[in-house]
């Protein structure tokens, strides 16, 4: 989704609402595609006394085997994400202000990355997970495990 800024930039105490699903099913971490379902992008864009302001809430769910015990679990996981946008930048780099030369926000371009960046390296099915035996193999969260002492 691309969104068109420009009447935005020039108008002030103008917001724009955001309500976006994007797809990134089609995204491999380690041979899985844990993200099955849409991710979800909520917010505004606003100019408040000349600022531009982009700010949503993403949130999104994973799917992917427990580094432990590897049984699959799904978990929920949110994160907001605020910029100032602006035309340009003279000399310099900021992390916190996007800029935005074409009045033209690309919303699939930004919340890939920033999403792919969010997942979680370590996927556990909850944290106290006991993880398996290396011995015999059984999940220690089921049960105890079947090696003699």
């Amino acid at each position: 989704m691309i969104l068109d800024l420009k009447k935005l930039f020039v108008t002030e105490n103008m917001s724009l609402p955001i309500s976006y699903s994007l797809d990134l099913s089609d995204v491999e971490f380690a041979g899985e595609f844990p993200l099955k379902q849409p991710v979800s992008i909520e917010g505004q864009v606003k100019n408040k006394a000349g600022l531009v302001t982009l700010s949503v809430n993403v949130s999104y769910s994973y799917t992917a085997p427990c580094d432990r015990c590897t049984k699959e679990c799904t978990v929920e996981n949110s994160f907001s994400y605020v910029r100032n946008l602006a035309t340009h930048i003279e000399n310099e780099d900021s992390d916190s202000i996007l800029t935005v030369p074409d009045y033209k926000l690309n919303l699939q371009e930004i919340f890939r990355d920033e999403v792919i960046l969010d997942v979680p390296m370590k996927h556990l099915c909850k944290t106290d997970c006991k993880g398996i035996c290396f011995g015999c193999g059984q999940n220690l969260n089921d049960g105890e495990c079947r090696c003699s002492e």
